[in-house]
């Protein structure tokens, strides 16, 4: 068991939504890593960052997507900085991966670079452009395929995708 497709992306560029109109149009089930994690520790991720760190938060999230990828068949989507993790990338080799992408402007747009984004607390924009600078190649060495989101609506982003992925309708 596989799923469908993967996304993959920086936080705010569309997964949650996209993956939840792509899994409509292919009529498969929906899963977002982040939302596993929040549920299985009962708290928010920025708490998971505050009180046990960074690290402690890649290993819950690392255990998060091997479950996610072995179980679920649908559509899945994984928090940003999934794909950070060297074993997380050897997963992903050989799934469909769709990197959704935006420029920073577009990022400023979406998300407003609150502080509710525990990496992205202290200068919000140069953070985010040191943030995809570090993990640009890294989304785009394990995608199927990428699609920018920038100025596009979550359905015109959706169309692109299936076309992207070659997927059809169910």
């Amino acid at each position: 068991m596989s799923p469908v497709v993967v996304l993959v992306g920086p936080m705010g560029v569309g997964k949650s939504t996209v993956g939840r109109l792509l899994a409509e149009r292919l009529t498969v089930g929906y899963r977002d890593t982040d939302e596993d994690i929040v549920a299985e520790q009962g708290r928010a991720i920025a708490e998971i960052f505050v009180d046990e760190g960074e690290a402690a938060f890649r290993a819950i999230e690392k255990a998060a997507v091997r479950r996610a990828l072995a179980q679920h068949d649908g559509v899945l989507a994984l928090g940003g900085g999934s794909i950070l993790d060297e074993d997380t990338r050897a997963l992903l080799a050989g799934q469909r991966v769709l990197y959704l992408s935006m420029d920073v402007e577009e990022a400023v747009k979406r998300t407003g670079l609150n502080a509710a984004r525990p990496l992205l607390a202290v200068n919000p924009r140069k953070q985010w452009r040191e943030l995809m600078e570090a993990r640009r190649h890294l989304y785009e060495s394990i995608a199927t395929a990428v699609v920018a989101t920038d100025g596009r609506t979550p359905e015109e982003v959706t169309e692109i995708a299936l076309d992207a992925l070659e997927l059809k309708e169910a």
